[in-house]
């Protein structure tokens, strides 16, 4: 008897260690975090509710019993996207510039490790698009504001602007010979856009897959635009940009027949201690 209880206890045991753990509880939430490391470089999460971004662009494989940055659930059939510093959760669109197909993607984890790629698909999302074999494709990726923000700004941890409240007089009553008309009470704005449902519905636009550059430092004086370009091995250019941030001057080196060679180009740019250096396509 005290074998056969033994025996059992064994098995009870051995069953309990094989048991795969408990899947995590998805709790999605607002992101944006400190600074961090990731494939020797620093990055500097900042809202980017209208931003435009080009670069390449890679798919995810992961684990599914896992959570995304922002406290997802990792699904590889979902319209998602990793970003190493757009606030999450955010709504884009995103465009292969290769195929000219756009789809609109909900932000919502960090990644990729790779410096040289500017995002992390879900297999379906390369699969909409039309990712080729290798699994690397040209992209553009431009944030939806109303959307992000309609998604981001009820969630725990999301900020929101304080309002103070106006100062209160004294109400002064008067008689009047005929009564007032009641005033229309106004209905309130709604606060956000609804989200989006993403359908996974595919835009079909023209091909634009543009020439792969390495875009390093942008310079307010050209003089410091010239000292930077000289600093590189590569063979680089000053061109004059008139943006958002105003006029100024960024380094850039390429064109690029290959990624491999831009790969290069990047790698020689940050070791020349340019952190900030990206690929991008143009």
């Amino acid at each position: 008897m005290r074998r056969l209880l033994a025996l059992s206890l064994t098995a009870l045991l051995a069953a309990s260690c094989t048991r795969a753990p408990p899947a995590p509880v998805p709790h999605p939430r607002y992101v944006l975090g400190a600074p961090y490391q990731a494939g020797g470089v620093w990055h500097y999460p900042r809202e980017q509710y209208g931003a435009s971004l080009t670069g390449l662009a890679i798919v995810e494989n992961r684990a599914s019993r896992t959570l995304t940055a922002d406290g997802e659930a990792f699904d590889p059939d979902a319209l998602a996207i990793a970003s190493r510093t757009i606030q999450l959760p955010a709504i884009a669109r995103l465009t292969d510039l290769e195929t000219g197909r756009q789809v609109v993607v909900r932000v919502n984890d960090r990644g990729p490790e790779q410096v040289g790629r500017l995002a992390a698909v879900t297999p379906r999302v390369a699969a909409l698009l039309g990712f080729p074999a290798n699994g690397i494709a040209r992209v553009r990726l431009d944030v939806l504001p109303a959307e992000s923000h309609a998604v981001a700004d009820g969630l725990a941890g999301a900020p929101h602007l304080a309002i103070a409240a106006a100062p209160r007089e004294a109400v002064i009553a008067q008689s009047l010979d005929a009564p007032a008309r009641a005033a229309p009470v106004a209905t309130p704005a709604p606060l956000a856009t609804p989200p989006p449902r993403l359908s996974g519905q595919v835009t079909q636009g023209p091909a634009e897959p543009g020439s792969l550059y390495v875009r390093l430092s942008r310079f307010t004086d050209k003089r410091y635009a010239a000292r930077q370009a000289a600093q590189v091995a590569e063979p680089a250019e000053v061109v004059r940009v008139d943006d958002l941030d105003g006029a100024g001057y960024r380094v850039r080196l390429g064109p690029f027949a290959t990624i491999a060679e831009a790969d290069s180009a990047l790698d020689q740019a940050i070791a020349a201690g340019v952190t900030d250096a990206r690929i991008v396509v143009e």
